[in-house]
């Protein structure tokens, strides 16, 4: 087990920023440990929402005196959209910085409100990484549990720990916030959505699936990507001539809280399901690279009409009027020995040189050897990620 307290990659930026990021991923302690001087504003107190909620401008005078560059915490921001006037007016009156803290984007984004104009940068934060974790890290575990913090540190209470998660999310989130008017048919969306994790969504079946409109299973998406538990993976448009798959995939942010979701906890989770929470973990373990190393490269996946699929393309160059898209492909198998069949999707990708340039192609198993097949380097997970973090993928 790792202690209790696990560097994270994400730097502190010199700027205002929002911090956005699932509940229970670290932000607070994050945020505690980066700016440990800083005056503090959770609004979870309730007579601290309460009395800001009603007059946001008591925040200047909460704060004081403090010189210019002086750093202002408040956490769970999306809690008072009005807060943001204020934040917007101290940043440009006093010259403060201020750390806004959320998990939950959507009623800033469906509320109006004032997102600073530019004033501050956007980070996010998620849960544990391969490179966070260090030796800790343990492939077979992440699999079956995810890696949410607490989950990490308190691996013998793993059960217990996702079921109360999503109990507390559809709780806190949906409905305490109102999102959802009627519970039950988005509690029968959540089941449906967690047993489809990382495979191409059929919003139609799972219209059917879930006893839901198919208008409504578009809105509950986007409670889920908007609360940050899940991740809209779109197909990718080389603009080749082979017609390409249309419909995307939905990624839960951890195979632990879709096993949650799908009610599947008390049961073993079986080979396919372990398959999709392999390509989720590299999933995120691009995702958060990305991020941190200030690639912000786009992530897709390529799939066509006939099935041929590539689980994660990253996009390396943009295509313009005079020159094509460059790009990274990675195929990821459970598997201990790699068929070599597998890179059939990428070379044919590669065979379209006028719509896009392969730059690289990567094999990603649950083997032990390492390979190179004509320009496929074939790696086990752990060397993989090792080569992803240490800037050698993307």
């Amino acid at each position: 087990m790792p202690h209790a307290f696990v560097e994270r990659l994400l730097r502190l930026p010199e700027r205002a920023f929002f911090l956005f990021g699932p509940r229970g991923v670290g932000k607070s302690m994050w945020l505690r440990a980066s700016l440990p001087d800083a005056p503090y504003f959770d609004l979870l107190e309730s007579s601290l929402f309460l009395e800001l909620a009603r007059a946001p401008d008591r925040i200047e005078a909460m704060v004081g005196q403090r010189p210019e560059g002086t750093w202002v915490v408040v956490d769970e921001v999306q809690k008072v959209p009005a807060l943001l006037d204020e934040v917007h007016r101290l940043i440009e009156t006093k010259g403060w910085r201020f750390a806004l803290c959320g998990s939950s984007v959507r009623k800033l984004r469906h509320g109006g409100a004032n997102l600073l104009a530019g004033r501050a940068v956007t980070r996010h934060l998620e849960c544990f990484t391969s490179s966070e974790l260090g030796p800790a890290f343990d492939l077979s575990r992440s699999l079956e549990w995810g890696s949410l913090p607490l989950v990490s540190l308190n691996p013998h209470h793993a059960a217990d720990i996702l079921d109360a998660y999503v109990n507390t999310y559809v709780k806190e989130e949906i409905k305490e916030e109102g999102i959802v008017r009627n519970l039950p048919p988005f509690l029968r969306f959540l089941a449906v959505a967690g047993i489809l994790n990382g495979q191409v969504v059929n919003r139609q079946n799972v219209a059917r699936d879930a006893s839901v409109p198919r208008s409504t299973v578009d809105v509950y998406f986007s409670i889920l990507e908007d609360t940050l538990l899940g991740w809209s993976l779109p197909a990718y448009r080389p603009g080749v001539k082979v017609r390409e798959g249309a419909h995307g995939k939905f990624y839960w942010m951890d195979a632990g809280i879709a096993r949650a979701a799908a009610g599947l906890l008390r049961d073993p989770p079986d080979r396919i399901w372990r398959g999709f929470a392999l390509e989720t973990l590299i999933y995120h373990e691009l995702r958060v690279f990305n991020h941190t190393a200030d690639k912000h490269r786009a992530i897709a996946f390529y799939r066509t009409a006939a099935g041929m699929e590539v689980d994660f393309l990253i996009e390396t160059r943009t295509r313009t009027s005079s020159h094509p898209a460059h790009v990274v492909c990675v195929e990821v198998k459970l598997a201990d020995r790699w068929d070599r069949r597998w890179e059939a999707p990428m070379r044919a990708l590669a065979m379209t040189p006028e719509s896009l340039v392969v730059d690289r192609m990567f094999g990603v198993y649950a083997g032990t050897r390492e390979y190179v097949f004509d320009g496929v380097e074939v790696l086990p997970v752990a060397a993989f990620l090792g080569r992803l973090y240490d800037g050698e993928v993307f």
